[in-house]
């Protein structure tokens, strides 16, 4: 068998400390690694030959091993450095003489920043875990967090991607706590001291193992670990909590840290063992080692570096002269290696699955992983959840996103159970009142009026400061209802004589200026003021109203009985009145004699019927049915329309009819009348944007010079209107109820709220507070304590500015129904009526008549009699009607050619006439109805 000739390639490794038990761990999985690529791949022809080099733990010693490395041993690729620091100087370098520097546990986001081409980075990024960090933060709800991290270039490149981050979440940096390398004691206990003296109570450390041992231990020491505090830990921390004793980690119980997150794959499974077994046969001096990421890594780096070396090709690897300037003496005399671009292709291009993840680099990089979340209790650190770039924090590995995570309570969270600092297993708040004893100092403001909302008293013998008002009792209500105790003082923004030092504008602005660390009064949120000062929520009904003086309507209108009614139903009502006349005349007047007679007659009938059934005093009857049905829809609307009426007409000579004199700003600003406002509010602005002068502008401290000013009114020197906020306004009618009306609100405002400083974490927790006052009996309670109404008064919060007037819009569905039910029975009527006397308008024998005559007799003959009508006729008159009719038509002569009258028809037929009623020797009307008709036929054929 040939055996196939290898080709040997120098790489370099740079350890910190070959002796330590982290260097050995590190190297034994080097060279573990590259065993592991060369039995599984015998037929490669290229081989890694490594060159260790001990970095002395420090930057000089790193560069110095590493110079050595490429002019002497002339190696392809350095594994290493370890650190940060030693790495930032060894990247300069690779780029110099093209040879990739390869670190495996050098995490610094810094090191990004160089822009090296030759420089790969295949531990994961330390920007890669803030976006854990502030998921976490945002999770429990902290507004402030302070950094505590090694001043070096380790701590400080991740500083700025946690401050994004935390911003993004809306959490604030307040303080960033810098611990040097190589502080002592003493040094670190006066750093966690100030941190003492701070309100904040949230920390994420970021340091190495060596450093943060010695913080906890002082941090227990002084009872920074203790209930209430927050404790959170970069992965550097956890990764390597495995190497610290009992007594390190007993100082850091209730910590929750971030740590780097290794699948167990089979492949890990059956590597830890053999690891394990090969470490202890060349280690046998150390007991119980464990690997950590950082080894994982370094397994991973080696065998990357084998593929890509054998991916560049078989060729032998060496240096060459090059005309290139190097930046020192030193490296003038450096050689470039020939395949360090090739070299670096290969890296960049490389994956494969490897005992830590996936293996694949962005950009140098290796690829972001998950991250496990784990809470130090007992010995050790235990799994609570994780966080995954693609569903943030969840609580399993493979599960979708917890959409309601962060709107859930904090006891709900996707995470597992959490022991706090101190045992504890409630959720900190996130910050305390500095342990100095100092009280919040809370600014309240000082006015003459409304003093109701806020009044501030001195007692003189004792020199102490009593503040009282409605806007202090719901301060008061809602501190009662926070989780924890909130100690603080008011002290009254005035001057040495008692008197306000300036305007609310002022007031807010001494919160920025950090003479306040709240302010609590009657307080309007304005866009102006939280550019200096974050607001709760308000506790108040937002809006500027307008106070005006009423006046009484009632009994100062000769008409006032028509208005009741709009003009418009006045005028319906009336057209109905004639129409409902019309019909039942229509309907009546052929067949029933109350509604016969002269014309003028007819009409004052059928006007008079149809507007007494307003009163229901009609003496006259109708008899037909389609009167009837007329008349009972139309007695149903007369009655509504009637009550209706008199109710309204009640309401207007009874019920107080307040209106007020003006009903909007404009119509104050048009009149060019005074306008009133309260002493240093933000009114006055708000009034010079409408467009008043300043000298129809008038301020009053007091509801008593407000009342006064209103009084007198624009023409003597007062105002026509007073503007201010809705609850003082609401105070000031409490008072004078009868007098004023408010109206609004003109203007939209936030309502009150209590101030405090820009990020304050009191803001949501009081905000809250404020939520559940107002929303419960408390308030209610604080306002019938403050805004006590007089027995006399009336709501007169919205003045009675609307009508009485009843419209037709209410109404209209009840003239529908009596007009279609009268123009129903119109038709029916005509319709029945032409119909009977058909034969008059279609008489076949009849050629001498115009159609236009014809409708003429049709019409004369509508507006007489029907004799056939019950009306007409007596009981012993009901029988033989028809046979006469006929018998004086066969009576007629035929030789006339003109017709004879009804009367002369009836003498020349006498004899039949007696026949027909010989009991009274006169003609019957029903008999003369039906002479009449046959007239009307002779009338038609005539003309």
């Amino acid at each position: 068998m040939v055996q196939t000739k290898t080709i040997p390639v120098n790489v370099g490794v740079v350890l910190d400390d070959l002796n330590s038990r982290n260097g050995k761990i590190w190297l034994s999985c080097i060279k573990m690694a590259l065993s592991d690529f060369y039995a599984s791949h015998a037929n490669y022809k290229t081989r890694l030959v490594l060159n260790t080099r001990d970095s002395k733990q420090n930057v000089v010693g790193a560069a110095k091993a590493a110079v050595d490395l490429i002019k002497n041993a002339e190696v392809q690729a350095i594994l290493g450095p370890v650190t940060s620091m030693q790495a930032g100087f060894l990247i300069n370098l690779g780029d110099q003489v093209h040879v990739p520097i390869i670190s495996f546990s050098a995490t610094s986001p810094s090191l990004n920043s160089l822009r090296s081409s030759y420089f790969f980075q295949f531990a994961q990024n330390d920007s890669s875990q803030v976006k854990a960090l502030s998921a976490i933060v945002k999770a429990f709800g902290w507004r402030q967090v302070v950094p505590v991290y090694i001043d070096n270039e380790f701590g400080e490149g991740v500083i700025p991607f946690l401050t994004d981050a935390l911003e993004e979440v809306d959490a604030r940096v307040p303080y960033r706590s810098a611990i040097s390398p190589s502080a002592t004691d003493s040094q670190i206990l006066e750093e966690l001291y100030k941190l003492m003296t701070m309100q904040t109570r949230v920390f994420i450390v970021h340091m190495r193992t060596d450093l943060s041992s010695r913080l906890f231990a002082k941090a227990r020491e002084i009872g920074m670990m203790t209930e209430g505090y927050v404790w959170l830990t970069t992965n550097g921390i956890p990764n390597e909590l495995r190497y610290l004793n009992s007594s390190v980690i007993s100082s850091m119980q209730g910590v929750l840290g971030i740590q780097t997150y290794v699948p167990q794959t089979v492949k890990l499974e059956e590597f830890m063992p053999r690891w394990k077994r090969q470490f202890q046969q060349d280690n046998p001096t150390i007991i119980d080692a464990s690997l950590d990421v950082f080894g994982l890594w370094a397994y991973d780096s080696a065998f990357a570096l084998a593929m890509a070396i054998e991916e560049v090709g078989t060729a032998t690897f060496g240096f060459q002269k090059t005309n290139a300037s190097f930046n020192s003496a030193v490296l003038e005399s450096f050689e470039v290696s020939k395949y360090g671009p090739e070299l670096c292709q290969a890296l960049s291009t490389t994956r494969f699955e490897g005992i830590a993840g996936d293996f694949s680099l962005v950009d140098g990089q290796l690829q972001s992983s998950n991250f496990e979340i784990v809470n130090i209790n007992g010995g050790g650190a235990r799994g609570i959840g994780f966080w995954t770039p693609q569903n943030g924090l969840v609580k399993i590995l493979g599960s979708s996103a917890n959409s309601s995570i962060f709107s859930t309570p904090k006891s709900k969270l996707g995470l597992g159970p959490i022991i706090w600092p101190g045992d504890s297993l409630s959720v900190p708040k996130g910050w305390e009142n500095p342990t100095n004893g100092k009280k919040l100092r809370i600014g309240v403001p000082v006015k003459d009026g409304f003093k109701e909302l806020v009044k501030v008293t001195k007692d003189p013998s004792t020199n102490v400061t009593d503040v009282t008002g409605f806007s202090i009792d719901v301060f008061l209500a809602a501190v009662e209802m926070l989780p924890y105790a909130l100690p603080y003082e008011f002290i009254p923004f005035a001057k040495s004589d008692g008197t306000s030092a300036g305007t609310y504008n002022d007031l807010i602005y001494q919160i920025y200026l950090g003479n306040f660390d709240a302010v609590v009064g009657d307080t309007t949120i304005r866009g102006n003021r939280s550019l200096y000062a974050d607001f709760t929520m308000p506790y108040t009904e937002s809006g500027v109203v307008m106070v005006v003086p009423v006046i009484d309507m009632r009994n100062q209108n000769a008409w006032v009985f028509l208005k009741p009614l709009t003009w418009d139903l006045w005028l319906t009502t009336c057209c109905f009145f004639f129409f409902i006349g019309f019909v039942v005349w229509v309907l009546e007047h052929r067949i029933n004699e109350d509604f016969r007679g002269t014309p003028s007659h007819q009409v004052g009938t059928s006007v008079w019927f149809s507007f007494s059934t307003m009163v229901f005093s009609q003496r006259e009857r109708v008899v037909s049915n389609l009167a009837r049905f007329v008349m009972v829809i139309w007695v149903f609307v007369m009655l509504i329309l009637t009550q209706s009426y008199t109710a309204s007409l009640a309401s207007l000579l009874t019920v107080q009819q307040l209106q007020p004199t003006v009903s909007d700003i404009k119509d104050v600003l048009r009149n060019g009348d005074n306008v009133g406002y309260a002493e240093n509010t933000y009114i006055y602005e708000l009034l010079k944007q409408v467009g008043f002068d300043d000298s129809k502008i008038k301020m009053f401290r007091s509801f008593e010079e407000c009342d006064e000013l209103l009084s007198k009114g624009s023409a003597n020197g007062g105002i026509s209107a007073a503007v201010d906020e809705t609850p003082s306004m609401k105070l000031f009618l409490a008072k004078y109820c009868t007098k004023y009306a408010m109206i609004g609100p003109i203007f939209k405002s936030a309502g009150f709220g209590f101030a405090f400083q820009k990020r304050s974490p009191l803001v949501p927790d009081l905000s809250q507070a404020v939520l559940n006052v107002t929303e419960g009996e408390v308030i209610m309670n604080i306002e019938n304590k403050w805004f006590s109404v007089e027995k006399n008064c009336v709501d007169n919060s919205s003045p009675n500015v609307a009508s009485y007037s009843l419209g037709l819009a209410s109404f209209w569905g009840l003239f529908l129904i009596a007009g279609v039910a009268s123009i129903l029975a119109l038709i029916i009527c005509v319709a029945s009526f032409l119909h009977k006397h058909r034969h008059i308008l279609m008489h076949p024998d009849d050629s001498r008549a115009s159609r236009w005559r014809r409708i003429r007799a049709m019409f004369k003959m509508f507006n007489e009699k029907e004799h056939s009508s019950r009306m007409f006729k007596s009981p012993q008159q009901r029988d033989g009607i028809a046979g006469a009719v006929v018998e004086l038509n066969a009576a007629a002569s035929p030789n006339n050619n003109w017709p004879e009258s009804p009367r002369s028809y009836i003498s020349n037929h006498a004899d039949f006439a007696e026949q027909a009623t010989p009991s009274t020797g006169q003609v019957s009307p029903e008999i003369v109805s039906a002479v009449d008709h046959e007239h009307a036929i002779t009338i038609a054929r005539t003309c």
